[in-house]
């Protein structure tokens, strides 16, 4: 029988795609944003403490009550905020599934949502799920700045909800202070709720400092802040994130993720709560560790006829391969790693529409040296 898909647009992720092409052409793969380096000794053996304690049953659907409390030690540390780790905190499996709950917690059919881009392929089809409708507002094709006046002019009487990421993805523009001042403005005296994405929240370069929606309680009063462990401690496969949301929005975020997945994995919880809790050097530290990495690669990128845009935070590298090729960016990335033997993510497929002259294609630099070192020699053949 015919079956009409509820998400036309969607197919494959260019993710899977580009690893599975790097896989058949034994290509260096700096497309998917995964380290190939080891966890923290530490994490490995507050995880095996905590399978051998016995905590291999269901976690509390909200988190394990150590995490909670650790997060909301490290959320007074960095922000200066004070949350209630049992009505304000929601451990999740991963932030997707965080960033899901919240767009289907408070956006209903009809509805629109604001997305800024390019941005992460995950927020539409949430959004389209839910029965709504995302808006697309570009951000400067080069900077990556927003443009508030636009996000201004897109607002509407359907618009129920504005998703932001900063340090973003796929370009590592942050938003500073002016942006978050611009923010609480124009949502002041509206029912707009807020999504802040901010997996990559201790990931900044430059003596910059992340400015969380956390900072402002103004915006607080109407966001999901979503943050990952994976990026923070190398660990992308154990999929574990959580939001923060005032206890009115927890509350709803809470009925979703109780039917989605309703807990998540329970030794990985010990482990990171032993992790914030006796080793906050790992993240305060971790902007200095892949700021090394960044300066090295980018350095190694000028011996090589791609250009490196600036890279505030993240772990990704933008690259303008005008000087290499006038072909799309997926025809591109695609030549790349089957000729030269280098996988890319192009930035198209983060776009509504992108730029017609655009390109650019994103680099992962979270890789060993020798990683980056192999991809570095290839790349200098273009």
């Amino acid at each position: 029988m015919p079956l009409e898909t509820k998400l036309p647009k969607v197919g494959t992720t260019i993710f899977t795609v580009m690893s599975q092409l790097a896989a058949e052409h034994g290509a260096v793969n700096l497309g998917q944003g995964f380290p190939d380096f080891a966890v923290p000794q530490r994490l490995v053996d507050e995880l095996d403490r905590a399978m051998r304690e016995g905590h291999n049953q269901y976690a509390p659907m909200t988190g394990v009550a150590p995490l909670r409390q650790a997060i909301a030690g490290k959320v007074l540390r960095c922000y200066g905020r004070q949350v209630n780790p049992d009505t304000e905190i929601t451990v999740t499996s991963g932030a997707t599934e965080a960033l899901f709950n919240a767009i289907h917690a408070v956006v209903r059919p009809g509805e629109e949502v604001i997305v800024l881009d390019p941005a992460y392929d995950s927020y539409e089809p949430a959004i389209e799920l839910a029965g709504a409708r995302a808006v697309h507002v570009a951000l400067d094709p080069r900077s990556f700045a927003v443009d508030w006046d636009k996000i201004r002019a897109a607002i509407t009487s359907r618009t129920r909800l504005l998703i932001i990421n900063s340090p973003h993805n796929p370009s590592g523009a942050m938003l500073d202070e002016t942006d978050m001042t611009a923010l609480a403005e124009i949502l002041r005296d509206t029912g707009i709720f807020l999504i802040s994405d901010e997996v990559y929240e201790h990931i900044v370069f430059d003596g910059r400092r992340h400015e969380s929606v956390l900072r402002y309680p103004e915006l607080a009063e109407r966001a999901f802040v979503v943050s990952s462990f994976g990026k923070t401690y190398h660990c992308t496969g154990w999929k574990i994130g959580y939001a923060i949301a005032p206890p009115a929005l927890s509350a709803e975020f809470r009925k979703v993720h109780q039917y989605n997945v309703f807990c998540t994995f329970a030794p990985a919880q010990h482990a990171f709560a032993a992790m914030i809790r006796d080793e906050p050097e790992h993240y305060e530290q971790l902007g200095a560790f892949y700021q090394e990495k960044r300066d090295r690669f980018r350095a190694q990128l000028l011996e090589t006829r791609l250009k490196p845009l600036p890279v505030p935070g993240g772990y990704f590298q933008l690259v303008d391969y005008s000087a290499v090729s006038d072909l799309p960016d997926t025809e591109f990335v695609r030549w790349l790693t089957i000729e030269h033997g280098v996988t890319a993510i192009p930035l198209s497929p983060f776009y509504e529409n992108a730029p017609a002259d655009q390109r650019l294609a994103r680099l992962c630099f979270a890789k060993n040296a020798a990683t980056l070192d192999a991809a570095i020699e290839r790349l200098k053949k273009l």
